[in-house]
């Protein structure tokens, strides 16, 4: 008898000492109540509450979690009606706040994020919506995550999924994009055949530079080249001046000579020349160019020239010649 009463309150010594101890899994936190009065906060792990006087009220998911925002009409500030949907994604920090101070917490911030979406959305126009929407998450997260504070939340992100805006402004935001694409198509072909056209005028311009630039080059060889020939003729000239001066008559005819062959040469490379007739003068440029040996005789050789063989006498006529 005394063996079997000692058995009962051992097992319901373990049975007690079973139900008391609570283990709690990671990512997890439990409201710990003793007579449905909250007291504490159990951590993750192994935790021993005496069984009939305290009990779990909450059990509260401590890891990131999501709440989807369903989809909506929202109407922008020029009148403009659009269909949007998104989420938000928050983490519990305080779990005794978000077990008693607020109740149903997905739903209060689902509605919470959607009450705050058509406000921020409403203050702007579409373009502003189609185009700012990391501004709209921005604004969005601020004034969700101050609403929920209170509530030992934290709000990381607010993302829009989707904003569709209806068919008729679809298509006309269609046609305005290809008439914008059009238009720059234009832009930059004009553009690129304005940038030909400066190329153009830009290399036409260097090449009538260069070519001027060779043209007064060449003007100044040639005005080069006269000035040497006037200089070298102005000294010829002088040579035989002081020739004549000093008695030598042969120098005037070397002159003379020398100019009358440059005219012979020039008249007879003209292309119009097909017959040249010399006057009768022509025949003294014998005796000048002859002239002209001796000078380079005595230039070169310094000899005398020989005089010319006496004549031969006249044969002997006959008395019945």
């Amino acid at each position: 008898m005394v063996t079997t009463f000692a058995l009962t309150v051992t097992l319901l010594v373990l049975f007690y000492l079973a139900v008391s101890v609570k283990v709690v899994r990671q990512g997890y936190q439990y409201t710990i109540e003793r007579f449905g009065r909250f007291t504490e906060v159990a951590k993750p792990g192994l935790n021993f509450y005496p069984a009939f006087f305290y009990g779990v009220g909450r059990k509260i998911n401590m890891m990131e979690q999501v709440v989807d925002i369903p989809g909506q009409e929202i109407i922008t500030k020029d009148n403009a009606m659009v269909s949007v949907d998104g989420v938000v994604f928050f983490q519990v920090l305080d779990a005794a706040k978000a077990a008693y101070e607020v109740s149903e917490l997905y739903v209060a911030i689902m509605q919470l994020a959607t009450t705050n979406l058509r406000t921020v959305m409403g203050s702007m126009d579409l373009d502003e919506t189609l185009s700012k929407r990391d501004e709209i998450n921005a604004r969005l997260l601020s004034v969700v995550d101050h609403a929920t504070n209170a509530w030992g939340i934290k709000i990381t992100r607010v993302e829009l999924k989707d904003i569709r805006p209806p068919a008729d402004i679809v298509n006309a935001m269609g046609r305005q994009m290809k008439a914008e694409r059009e238009k720059r198509a234009l832009i930059l072909e004009s553009e690129g055949l304005r940038a030909s056209e400066i190329l153009k005028a830009e290399g036409q311009k260097q090449s009538q530079i260069l070519e001027a630039e060779g043209r007064r080059e060449a003007a100044f060889r040639d005005a080069e080249a006269r000035e040497r020939e006037a200089e070298a003729e102005a000294k010829a000239t002088q040579m035989v001046s002081e020739a004549i001066a000093n008695g030598n008559a042969q120098a005037i005819n070397y002159f003379i000579a020398q100019k009358y062959v440059e005219a012979v040469q020039q008249f007879a490379t003209s292309p119009n020349a097909k017959t040249i007739l010399f006057p009768v003068e022509a025949t003294q440029l014998i005796g000048t160019l002859g002239g002209i040996g001796e000078l380079a005789r005595e230039a070169l050789g310094g000899d005398k020239p020989s005089p010319p063989p006496p004549p031969a006498a006249p044969p002997r006529r006959g008395p019945f010649a």
